[in-house]
């Protein structure tokens, strides 16, 4: 089981050379174990990122995330209280941006790897990562 960063959800859809070899093998090994979790704050990230022509799909973004939705190896993970609250608690001086702060306390909360290839989250030894 892991848990996709926006970015790695986002290139593994549409850029999967993106993707680092240990990344592309977790989620390969996922999709067969029908285990790949999304933080729901990835949702709001892409559709924000595409209201403000930051990222561009080749559907609508309802469309796209709907698309997501309907692969049987994909569970969204919706934030809780306690995701909430354990964003705020990250040790350290973990950086400022919300959803990054929220993708990982789901990885923490969940006890799942993260697939990302954000140095900052990677650099950080409380959260287990995988790209290369």
């Amino acid at each position: 089981m892991i848990i996709l960063d926006t970015h790695a959800w986002i290139w593994w859809i549409s850029n999967p050379e993106k993707l680092g070899v240990g990344a592309a093998a977790a989620i390969e090994q996922a999709m067969q174990e029908n285990t790949i979790l999304l933080s729901s704050i990835s949702t709001w990230e892409i559709a924000l990122l595409v209201a403000k022509g930051r990222l561009t799909l080749s559907i609508n973004v309802r469309d796209w995330i709907r698309k997501t939705e309907s692969l049987p190896f994909i569970r969204f993970i919706p934030m809780d209280n306690t995701i909430a609250l354990r964003s705020v608690d990250l040790p350290g001086a973990f950086h400022a941006d919300p959803a990054d702060r929220i993708i990982v306390a789901t990885a923490l909360s969940t006890g799942m790897p993260l697939v990302t290839k954000d140095e900052k989250i990677r650099a950080c030894s409380f959260v287990q990562t995988t790209w290369d």
